[in-house]
């Protein structure tokens, strides 16, 4: 059984002082095989035609993949490092928020293969990321 708040407030507080902060990325739930974060789409993360940027997409994406993999692997003595990242983007959104989803597709010894699906505030398919990572010890 997962502790839910305990696992939500541990993934906002590592996102101060960073891109996750300046993005103003909210993990805002958790299952047993799934780990969601959101995003505002505002002026800050537009392209100049005024829609969500790939890019600000694919660090929500790569935020909560990575993530994902520190709270099901639960060792504290891993870093987690994204190695490669895609994304098919199918819908534009020029308001509101966006959210990731992060669900397993492999978790290996070492690499990981995360899908991330992007979705609006009506529930429609922004994009579909996919996500390896990469697991190493800490060094001492």
């Amino acid at each position: 059984m997962i502790d839910k708040e305990k696992i939500l407030s541990f993934c906002n507080a590592i996102a101060k002082g960073n891109l996750m902060e300046t993005l103003e990325i909210e993990f805002v739930d958790v299952g047993e095989d799934f780990l969601s974060a959101r995003m505002p789409v505002t002026q800050k993360v537009y392209q100049p035609d005024g829609i969500l940027h790939g890019g600000a997409t694919l660090a929500l994406a790569e935020t909560v993949g990575s993530a994902a993999v520190a709270v099901f692997n639960r060792d504290p003595e891993v870093l987690t490092r994204g190695i490669e990242i895609s994304a098919n983007h199918i819908k534009s959104v020029s308001k509101g928020y966006v959210t990731g989803i992060a669900k397993p597709l492999h978790l290996g010894r070492t690499t990981q293969l995360w899908q991330i699906n992007v979705f609006d505030d009506n529930q429609n398919l922004i994009s579909i990321c996919k996500l390896t990572t990469l697991t190493l010890q800490k060094k001492i």
